[in-house]
């Protein structure tokens, strides 16, 4: 019943910054079957391997990032994201979890369970409409 959450300080943003695993679909993934990717990410940020896709969220959700950030995130190349959700039940030991696996450069700097009522007040508002979204997709699985 909680959600896994990681943190990574980021310099545009000024601060601490609070997510739940997410990856991109493009570039050298086009084409990927976003379910896939889903689980490709969750490995390469994560290298959590003990987990299984429980829920996909009805839609995509789109974000745009503030215009103090445009031409500062992900090298200028975009403007915000579309994103698709998946929720995954983790089924191994905390132990798995690494943020810093071989092969993959390291994204985050900490993580920990908290309940899914949290996640909304802790990230940063300009993705606070997604992750309400997000959140409201994945209720009926906060309490299994």
């Amino acid at each position: 019943g909680h959600v896994l959450l990681v943190e990574q300080y980021r310099v545009p943003l000024g601060r601490n910054c609070i997510e739940l695993p997410a990856g991109l679909i493009g570039d050298e993934t086009e084409g990927e079957d976003p379910l896939e990717a889903a689980g490709r990410e969750l490995e390469e940020e994560t290298a959590v391997r003990s987990a299984k896709i429980i829920a996909e969220a009805p839609g995509w959700y789109n974000y745009d990032l503030p215009e103090h950030l445009i031409g500062k995130s992900w090298k200028g190349k975009y403007r915000g994201q579309t994103q698709k959700w998946f929720a995954a039940r983790f089924l191994g030991e905390d132990s798995e979890i690494n943020l810093a696996p071989p092969g993959h450069k390291q994204e985050f700097d900490q993580w920990r369970w908290a309940g899914m009522d949290e996640i909304v007040g802790m990230i940063v508002p300009f993705k606070k409409p997604v992750y309400e979204q997000v959140v409201k997709a994945f209720r009926h699985l906060g309490a299994a």
